[in-house]
């Protein structure tokens, strides 16, 4: 993997490595260690997460693997679907509009000047205030299977919520086995905007955006008749993502996820990002 070229990108500071691997030179086996390696902060390129892109069937532009930075591969990220529309564009691998594969199902996507809209898989069902046991006391949260499953909690305060410490409790207990969930603190603010923090799986930390979290947490306040479409999300990286949705009888019909992306830089990897 020595030379190997890559581009980190970021999506509200929810950063990627992505690499076009069309002609296959990283192979399936060697992506979560290569993965776990180039993610790691201060040692390696340092990101939350690394996208492969490859051909996929007729019916898609590409088709990609997306690996979180501890090497375990996931169905569906927003932010680093967002990425991954970018990168294919500028690079010649798809046209500004749209549609790549992932395991979570086939995902479309729109490139403008400013900002990339993907349309996000239909969410699964609703859990609606429901408890959770933990030793400090029962917890009241929601859960959506937005790509991947997510739980989200109300918080009054968004910056007093303790993201870290309960995140990986939540993350970690029994009642999210074996797959484990991402842990939203969702604070809304108006009809039309709320911050959310989440703790990551994958990543094991609070990361600065996750898209399908901010997705969760949109769709599952717009059930409770609590925000409308669009509905802006400030993220930890201080910066908006906007969740737009079509809600008809208890079900949602489209869902898109829409922000800006950028391009931090481009190189190839030395011998000492894989020790």
């Amino acid at each position: 993997m020595i030379g190997l070229e890559f581009t980190k990108m970021s999506g509200h500071g929810n950063d990627f490595i992505l690499v076009d691997n069309w002609d296959g030179q990283v192979g399936q086996a060697d992506m979560p260690g290569l993965t776990k390696a180039v993610c790691r902060r201060h040692l390696g390129v340092g990101a939350d997460g690394m996208v492969f892109i490859e051909a996929g069937p007729d019916e898609v532009d590409f088709a990609w693997r997306f690996f979180n930075s501890d090497g375990s591969e996931a169905e569906m990220c927003g932010n680093a679907g967002r990425c991954a529309a970018r990168f294919a564009y500028i690079n010649g691998i798809a046209p500004a509009e749209m549609q790549f594969m992932t395991r979570a199902g086939i995902i479309q996507a729109q490139v403008g000047p400013d900002t990339v809209r993907i349309q996000m898989t239909r969410p699964g069902p609703a859990e609606m205030d429901c408890t959770l046991d933990l030793e400090e006391g029962p917890l009241t949260f929601c859960a959506m299977n937005t790509g991947v499953p997510h739980m989200v909690t109300w918080v009054d305060d968004i910056e007093a919520a303790r993201v870290q410490e309960m995140g990986r409790v939540i993350r970690f207990h029994p009642r999210f086995q074996p797959a484990g969930a991402n842990a939203n603190f969702a604070q809304i603010q108006a009809r039309d905007h709320m911050a959310v923090r989440t703790y990551e799986r994958g990543v094991e930390d609070e990361t600065l955006a996750c898209g399908t979290g901010c997705v969760a947490s949109v769709l599952l306040a717009a059930l409770q008749g609590r925000v409308d479409s669009p509905t802006r999300v400030l993220t930890r990286g201080g910066e908006d993502l906007i969740v737009h949705f079509t809600l008809k009888d208890g079900e949602f019909e489209e869902v898109f996820l829409e922000g800006p992306v950028r391009v931090i830089c481009t190189g190839r990897l030395g011998l000492d990002a894989l020790l």
